[in-house]
């Protein structure tokens, strides 16, 4: 019955969604008449300028010449005329979709005009406006002043930001039929983004800047998805291109090498199965998991069938899986309940044209490797030591002497599966930068774009994460409404609130996709800080993740998964008919409650599924090896929140549920894991496994009872003696090195007062010779 209620989900993870529905998200539902004041603004402007033509029929250098009259527009002072000509290129920004027939061409030109706005210095000039418009005091006295926030308080603001958003978003993807000069364009675009040019900050701070004001209550007029949306956008366009320890084209996962389209690595992501919760309180056990080769060509199955077409019984020797082959289609595992229908379709029929395909064979075993730290090997010996020969050697794990021959084998297993991140490689480093200051010198620190970021963060970081959790708890569908939480809906509230009840069904659809896009792009982007911080270095990662935790982002985002998650994910608030690019082409039919009820065809909603993905790898970075935190997830009683998550049928979201059930099983108890045995094998079919990593059982060192707050003081030490080495540079330092030359002292040029002359010898009684010389003072100074 599971299996018919929650299908599997057909979902591919990546950086963000398609083209179309990443500019349709920038706008909303109220936003619409807005559309048809831009084209109006353009057009009678573009008609006073080119008789008779569409802006479709000017050649480039025409186009170019009217995009240099509208921008020497924006020099004016009067904000009204300003306010027309920056409609006017978001118009253009938009596709001027009033000379185009079809979404694609709206599409198109989008992408086209962006390009040429951006080489004609479009983006500089709205920087501009846009700080004029942060710092525009009466703008946000007015706003303080008002009872109730609408969308005319941020006018201004919405349409700068609309620019910005477009021309960010138009360049950033890319396209086969893109020409070479849009390639060349792309990359000075990304440059301009990640290293300050025309500012001493980067353009995201500016953003971030926004952000906390917004949340301080000195701006609640600004229009905060717009800012949160771009603020992704520019990070992911700025970092998205890096190239630290290793390529990362694909910023939300690791390498390319390792990882495939769906968000898992190549090895497992088109295979990896769905794991489907137990419908009864009878635990079942599952059959191991057995990774889909890549095969070109190979015919694609549902993917319950691919379930049962590739399990094996785990209790089998290896010797009768010949035998296995003949009729394995007939096993009986996790998927045993589907129904005969799904059973039918198990293998495809053919078609008649196509040769026939060998059969596809399988790999035993798990489809991960194993990993081993240093410290697991560590551990594994010091314990042998104090079982076989009564003493330990420190970290020494080359000298066996004494110990069994297992034990050797052992150890040689571990070594071939030692992993070493850049983590490890990283903390080493500084522990020799601490230890040695002098004889190491001064550390290299190459500027990148995420080291530039970093640093202009650094002061402020702490209020830059409190606000983006405060904007995520109003927008989180569990959350009360208070007197004192932020108003994030000052973009989506029209001026007149609706009369009649259409009305306010489309408002209230308006207002919870508000609410959802906006829960994306915050957990997009602490996401992308969080993987860029650590590929750029640990401390910085860490300085991150702590602050977060202080925060209380862990129980938030429990809080946002204690719902009913399949309700959220399959959430329908969104009206097709009024998306952008489609109203600006088709005419608008009648909307009736019936329709705005039905809402679209699809069987999820792709941003609130990429929304619970990302809270979870958060909440998983939070976490990793982190005692202390994982038992704030035990405290916080995550196990049943997480389980009801697993009802989602999708591999990448139920692989990251496992990861932080896997971390707290130790701590919950023999009867938890006697009455989940399901979900105990999901995790090992699942989830990588650390050689000595007992995660099943309770008997790990790591399982007592300790002081966990002297882990996180520890870390926080570290993280400020990073923080103090690197970046606190005092003139005073007592590692400065000091003048001891007479002659060089005495020949440094001194800047005077210009009147100084005037008044030297008076200077020289009093200062020199009316003055006793306490030479014992001067011995004894420090």
């Amino acid at each position: 019955q599971g299996s018919v209620d929650c299908p599997n989900l057909e979902f591919e993870y990546r950086d963000a969604d398609g083209h179309g529905a990443e500019l349709a998200e920038l706008y909303s539902y109220t936003e619409e008449p807005e559309l048809s004041t831009n084209r109006r603004c353009f057009e009678e402007d573009f008609h006073t300028q080119v008789q008779g033509r569409r802006w479709l029929e000017l050649d480039g250098a025409q186009q170019k010449a009217y995009v240099m009259r509208l921008l020497d527009g924006l020099e004016v002072v009067n904000r009204d005329k300003r306010l027309k000509v920056a409609r006017a290129i978001l118009y253009l920004a938009q596709g001027v979709f009033g000379d185009c027939d079809n979404e694609g061409d709206i599409l198109h030109w989008s992408r086209h005009n962006s390009f040429l706005l951006y080489r004609l210095g479009t983006f500089t000039a709205f920087l501009e406006l846009l700080n004029m418009e942060i710092d525009n005091s009466q703008a946000c006295s007015s706003a303080l002043r008002k009872p109730a926030i609408s969308l005319a308080d941020s006018t201004e603001l919405r349409v700068l930001l609309s620019v910005m958003y477009l021309m960010v978003e138009n360049i950033r993807v890319e396209q086969e039929m893109d020409p070479p000069e849009w390639k060349t364009c792309r990359e000075t675009f990304r440059m301009e983004l990640s290293f300050p040019m025309h500012t001493e900050e980067p353009f995201a701070l500016l953003l971030f800047t926004m952000v906390t004001k917004f949340c301080s209550g000195h701006a609640p007029h600004f229009p905060m998805k717009k800012v949160l949306l771009l603020l992704w956008k520019v990070l992911l366009r700025s970092r998205g291109g890096e190239s630290p320890p290793g390529p990362v084209p694909t910023l939300l996962w690791g390498q390319p090498s390792t990882w495939g389209p769906s968000g898992l690595p190549a090895h497992v992501g088109g295979s990896q199965a769905v794991f489907h919760p137990p419908t009864s309180q009878v635990p079942l056990l599952g059959a191991a998991l057995h990774p889909l080769l890549a095969q070109p060509g190979f015919p694609l199955m549902k993917q319950d069938s691919l379930d049962i077409y590739n399990e094996r019984d785990p209790f089998k020797n290896d010797e009768a899986g010949v035998d296995e082959e003949e009729n394995d289609d007939v096993d009986s595992g996790i998927e045993g309940e589907l129904d005969l229908m799904e059973r039918d379709a198990i293998i495809p029929v053919m078609p008649a044209q196509r040769p026939p395909i060998e059969r596809v064979s399988f790999p035993k075993g798990l489809p991960w490797a194993p990993k081993v730290r240093q410290k697991d090997i560590e551990q594994f010996l010091e314990a042998s030591r104090n079982k076989f020969i009564g003493f330990t050697l420190g970290q020494d794990t080359e000298t066996l002497i004494g110990l069994p021959r297992p034990i050797h084998e052992s150890v040689k297993t571990l070594k071939q599966h030692k992993y070493v991140s850049i983590s490890d490689v990283q903390i080493k480093n500084e522990e020799e930068l601490e230890k040695c200051p002098m004889s190491l010198g001064e550390e290299e620190v190459q500027e990148t774009p995420c080291e530039i970021l970093y640093r202009a963060m650094l002061y402020n970081l702490p209020q830059y994460m409190i606000a983006l959790l405060k904007i995520l708890l109003a927008a989180a569908p569990t959350s009360k409404a208070k007197t004192d939480s932020i108003n994030i809906l000052a973009d989506v509230l029209p001026e007149e609130m609706p009369i009649t009840v259409l009305q306010s069904m489309k408002l209230g659809i308006d207002v919870n996709r508000h609410k959802e896009i906006i829960v994306k792009s915050i957990s997009a982007l602490l996401l992308l800080l969080l993987k860029h911080f650590k590929l750029n270095h640990i401390y910085q990662f860490e300085y991150v993740s702590q602050h977060l935790v202080f925060a209380n982002c862990i129980p938030l985002i429990l809080k946002f998964f204690n719902q009913n998650i399949m309700s959220y994910i399959t959430a329908k608030n969104s009206i097709s008919v009024l998306d952008y690019p489609h109203c600006t082409v088709y005419d608008l039919p009648e909307l009736t409650a019936e329709s705005l009820e039905a809402g679209d065809n699809n069987q999820f909603c792709w941003r609130n599924l990429f929304s619970c993905i990302n809270l979870l790898r958060i909440l998983n970075k939070l976490t990793k090896w982190k005692h202390s935190r994982t038992m704030m997830l035990v405290v916080f009683k995550s196990a049943p929140i997480l389980k009801r998550a697993l009802k989602v049928k999708q591999a990448m979201m139920q692989l990251y549920v496992l990861k932080l059930l896997k971390i707290q099983t130790k701590y919950l108890g023999r009867q938890w894991r006697k009455s989940n045995m399901k979900t105990m094998s999901a995790i090992y079919q699942k989830v990588r496994h650390r050689m000595n990593d007992d995660w099943a059982y309770g008997n790990d060192i790591d399982a007592r009872p300790w002081d966990f707050q002297a882990e996180e003081c520890t870390l926080r030490a570290n993280i400020e003696a990073f923080n103090s080495r690197r970046y606190d540079k005092p003139q005073d330092s007592e590692f400065a090195p000091v003048d001891n030359c007479l002659q060089s002292v005495l020949g440094q040029r001194l800047e005077l007062p210009e009147d100084f002359h005037c008044s030297y010898e008076l200077w020289l009684e009093r200062e020199v010779f009316s003055q006793p010389i306490r030479w014992e003072e001067l011995l004894h100074y420090q």
